[in-house]
C-alpha cells in the first residue's frame, strides 16, 4: 500500500509566488498542496482546517511576519513542521526561525529539486540544515561570545549522560540520524530513541534546537 502524500501549506504575501510553489510541488507525486495563503495571520486557521504536515512559510508578511507565526504554530500540542522559504538570509533571520522551532530554512532561488527533497526530508524527521545555514548559526554564535544562553546551555546539557552528549555533538554539525549511527556503531533505530530522550531531557521541540543548543554550549568546539 503507497504510503499518504506529504501534505504542504504555503504561506507567502505574493500570489505569484504561492502559484507558483504549488504548480512546481504539483509535480512530485508524493506531495500534496493542501493550501495557501497570504499572511502569517491567518495560519492558525489554515492549519487547522487542513492539517499539513509541512509548512513552507516567507518571512516578511504585512500583518504578522513569518517567525512570529512560526512560534505560534511551534507552540501547538502537535504542530507541522515549518520551513522557512524567503529572500532573506541574515545571520538574525536564520537564527530566530531556528529558535522558533522551524526546521529548515531555504532561498527562494532554490532550485525546485532541492525544495522537493528538503520538504521530503523534514516530513521524514530529518532537518534541513544546508552547508550554508550551518556556517551562519555556527558564525552567530562564535559572534556572540560567552552570554547567559551560553551558561543556561551548558547547564542544560550537563544533565546528559555521555551517550546523549556524543549524539547531541553530531546533531550539531548537522549530521543524519544515518550518520551518526555510523559515526556511533549505532543502529538507525537505537539514535532515533537517543534523539526522542535529547528532545524530552532538554524539552525541545525538534533536533534543530538540539543543534543550537549544542553551539550555544559550544559543545562541538
Amino acid at each position: 500500500m503507497d504510503s499518504a502524500p506529504i501534505r504542504v501549506l504555503i504561506v507567502d504575501d505574493d500570489a505569484l509566488v504561492r502559484t507558483g510553489l504549488e504548480l512546481m510541488l504539483s509535480t512530485a507525486p508524493d506531495l500534496d498542496v493542501v493550501g495557501g495563503v497570504a499572511d502569517g495571520a491567518e495560519v492558525i486557521a489554515a492549519v487547522n482546517q487542513h492539517r499539513p504536515d509541512i509548512v513552507l512559510m516567507d518571512v516578511r508578511m504585512p500583518r504578522l511576519d513569518g517567525l512570529a507565526a512560526t512560534e505560534l504554530l511551534r507552540a501547538r500540542r502537535e504542530p507541522p513542521e515549518i520551513i522557512i522559504l524567503t529572500t532573506f538570509d541574515t545571520d538574525d533571520h536564520i537564527t530566530r526561525a531556528m529558535r522558533a522551532g522551524a526546521s529548515g530554512f531555504l532561498l527562494k532561488h532554490t532550485p525546485p529539486p532541492e525544495i522537493v527533497r528538503a520538504i521530503r526530508q523534514v516530513a521524514a524527521g530529518e532537518p534541513m540544515m544546508s552547508p550554508t545555514v550551518l556556517r551562519k548559526m555556527m558564525t552567530y554564535v562564535a559572534d556572540a561570545g560567552t552570554d547567559p544562553r551560553q551558561t543556561r546551555a551548558r547547564d542544560l546539557l550537563s544533565r546528559l549522560s555521555d551517550g546523549e552528549r556524543s549524539v547531541a555533538a553530531l546533531i550539531g554539525q548537522g549530521r543524519t540520524n544515518s550518520e551518526i549511527g555510523r559515526e556511533l556503531s549505532l543502529s538507525v533505530a537505537t539514535v532515533k530513541a537517543y534523539v526522542s530522550r535529547l528532545l524530552t531531557k532538554l524539552e525541545l521541540n525538534n533536533r534543530v534546537q538540539i543543534a543550537l543548543l549544542v553551539h550555544d554550549a559550544a559543545l562541538d568546539d
